[in-house]
């Protein structure tokens, strides 16, 4: 899908192409090229974790009680946004789950405004990404529901609100949550790939105005996909720990 090696990814496979082969051994697998065992899909990858592993050392040291700094502020704007949000759509307990919003709306973020830097690539651009986020969100508002009420509980939920149509409903409750994952997906990869085709090529057509045009938008697709995915999290999570009696 993507011909050209980015110049990480080239770094990585001139000084890091002996671990990365090692790694992929221990799986029983071996690069198609020895030489080259690092892919752009992988290397923003890592790309995005250096970033999300940085961040809050560089968050830390803006926050100060007296004279806080503009990055620490801005966190703090984020914190408390997650967490009114997180009450709004989940619920009056939404905010005890807000370690996991951020950390969705933070990691969906960065990965998308990377592919506003020249010479790199937004890794949701990649299906697999988008798939990852979505199945961790799957697996983690099915351990909410079970944490808040109990296999049994979480089980009635899939057979509706009138016993005799359980029957009935719970086959396609279980199709309607199989599902999720696919929707959060196709929605999240459609976009930011879109986005991402269209502001290169107008970067290679063009020379200034209209780039900058395209990539504000992909500035704003960027934060509305993020918004988008966690706001949607947050309802499921929403549902799974819900009490019939609410």
């Amino acid at each position: 899908m993507h011909g050209h090696e980015l110049w990480f990814t080239t770094l990585l496979n001139h000084y890091l192409a002996a671990p990365a082969n090692a790694i992929i051994a221990l799986f029983g697998q071996h690069a198609h090229d020895p030489s080259k065992p690092w892919t752009n899909f992988n290397a923003m990858l890592l790309f995005s974790l250096l970033i999300f592993l940085i961040l809050p050392w560089l968050v830390r040291g803006s926050l100060n009680a007296e004279k806080p700094g503009k990055l620490g502020q801005l966190f703090e704007l984020f914190v408390n946004f997650i967490k009114d949000h997180s009450k709004e759509v989940v619920g009056h307990d939404g905010p005890k789950y807000r370690f996991w919003f951020m950390t969705l709306f933070l990691g969906i973020l960065i990965m998308n405004l990377i592919g506003l830097v020249p010479t790199l690539e937004s890794p949701t651009m990649y299906p697999a990404v988008p798939l990852g986020f979505a199945v961790a969100s799957f697996l983690y508002y099915q351990y909410a529901g079970v944490k808040e009420q109990g296999i049994l509980g979480h089980l009635k939920h899939f057979a509706g609100p009138v016993w005799w149509l359980a029957w009935f409903m719970f086959p396609l409750e279980i199709i309607s949550h199989l599902i999720r994952p696919m929707s959060l997906t196709i929605r999240l990869y459609a976009n930011m790939f879109a986005g991402e085709q269209i502001t290169i090529a107008f970067i290679e057509l063009t020379k200034f105005i209209i780039p900058v045009v395209f990539m504000g938008l992909h500035f704003f697709v960027s934060f509305l996909q993020a918004y988008i995915f966690t706001t949607l999290s947050m309802a499921y999570v929403g549902g799974s720990v819900a009490h019939e009696d609410h």
